[in-house]
């Protein structure tokens, strides 16, 4: 009997080799493209992301909880959507989609946009961002002065050809089509150069005047490209799983393209079931009513009051009536509704007890997370993200003047506009 234990070692060892062989292979053969990215994320790029998750004094101590931010207005551009625009870039780098020397197109409101700007040459490319022209001023200047084309259009509803997002999907493909006539141009006579194969090139396409030396063009697509829910999946969710050692309760945040919601909320409930996650929702928003509901409905679209511009709300980057591809991915166990007010005298109180000087949606955010606080009671741990620093919102939500025209002077001594003492 001896031999057939002997010839069963050995097959059992023949088989444990031939599985580890094919590992190694497979191991192998990923690999160059982590080593890929490694050595792309030096300089710039590698300080984004890490950020510190900071106590918020004052909302803990008032609450009983412990509210913690994501201080994600200390990347390198200045917001969270640092991540997004590292992501995107590089999926697309990758996928042949944008070569160096192309340009990135995009259509925002300004945070993605700046960031867009911001990490683009570090991948040898350039920016072109389309901007509604009720975005804060300052937003639209730094833009320009990081070396971005900027194109303000009128705010129109995203069914219409001009809403900024569909502008910026034709600029990109505008820039692919005039790169490749370029080429053709130095083959036919100068007299005849508006002519291209007998199709005339448009005098719009000939306006924006993109670089006879530009790659071709790709636009970002924050809203339906996944990349940017993976960023927040394969990024945010994780550092925050890790600096709360995996004890938080809940987490909370407002959704725009709804890739940060989405990806965080979907990385922590993968980690733990009984983490509770939950959208706050501006106003002209759909999407509170979308989660608790399952019907995308807001009150401004009631009995024929719609407005031309239902995002009538200084929260700027967040809210919005549609169902994105990425926030499709977000893992929700409900939502609640933040006003206006209540954002500005959030970041006011935040500024007086904190030091915290931050944008609408980062207000909203920390809105949001008091609204937690006291559904669940005290004595839990609530996350939520800072997207950005209040230095690019000097115009609009922290313009005294500005604030007074649209009713919005904040006049809270403390937390009573959240019907806290």
């Amino acid at each position: 009997m001896a031999p057939v234990r002997t010839a069963g070692a050995v097959a059992t060892l023949l088989s444990i080799a031939i599985v580890s062989y094919f590992l190694c292979k497979t191991t192998q053969h990923k690999s160059p493209r982590k080593k890929k990215l490694q050595r792309r994320r030096t300089g710039l790029v590698a300080a984004i992301g890490n950020t510190p998750l900071i106590r918020i004094n004052s909302l803990s101590d008032a609450t009983g909880c412990e509210i913690l931010g994501k201080a994600e207005f200390l990347n390198p551009g200045g917001s969270v959507k640092d991540r997004v625009a590292v992501k995107i870039i590089e999926e697309a780098l990758e996928s042949g989609a944008l070569a160096e020397g192309g340009v990135v197109t995009e259509g925002s409101a300004g945070s993605t946009a700046i960031s867009l700007a911001t990490v683009a040459p570090a991948y040898g490319c350039r920016c072109h961002v389309v901007i509604p022209d009720d975005a804060a001023l300052e937003k639209a200047q730094i833009l320009e002065a990081l070396g971005a084309t900027v194109e303000r259009v009128r705010p129109v509803s995203i069914t219409h050809r001009d809403h900024f997002v569909n502008i910026a999907r034709r600029r990109a493909l505008e820039a692919s089509e005039l790169t490749s006539t370029t080429r053709k141009k130095s083959q036919i006579d100068a007299n005849d150069s508006s002519q291209i194969n007998g199709h005339s090139i448009s005098e719009e396409k000939q306006n924006m005047q993109f670089s006879s030396e530009c790659k071709g063009g790709f636009f970002a697509d924050q809203f339906e490209n996944l990349a940017n829910f993976r960023s927040h999946y394969e990024g945010t969710g994780p550092e925050i799983w890790e600096q709360t050692g995996g004890k938080l309760d809940a987490f909370i945040a407002a959704a725009g393209t709804g890739g940060t919601v989405a990806g965080v909320s979907q990385y922590l409930k993968d980690q733990s079931s009984n983490i509770k996650c939950f959208l706050i929702d501006p106003p002209g928003s759909g999407l509170y009513n979308k989660v608790t509901r399952g019907v995308m409905y807001t009150r401004e679209e009631a009995e024929g009051r719609r407005l031309k511009n239902p995002f009538d709300t200084i929260t700027e980057g967040i809210g919005i009536n549609r169902l994105t591809e990425n926030f499709k991915m977000a893992k929700l166990d409900g939502a609640f509704r933040g006003t206006d007010m209540e954002a500005v005298e959030m970041s006011r109180y935040l500024l007086k007890n904190d030091g915290l000087f931050i944008g609408s949606s980062s207000a909203m955010n920390c809105v949001g997370a008091v609204r937690v606080a006291k559904a669940l009671g005290p004595g839990h741990t609530i996350v939520t993200i800072l997207c950005d620093s209040g230095m690019r919102h000097l115009s609009k939500f922290h313009n005294a003047e500005y604030l007074s025209e649209h009713g919005l002077t904040p006049s809270a001594t403390g937390l009573e506009f959240l019907c806290l003492s």
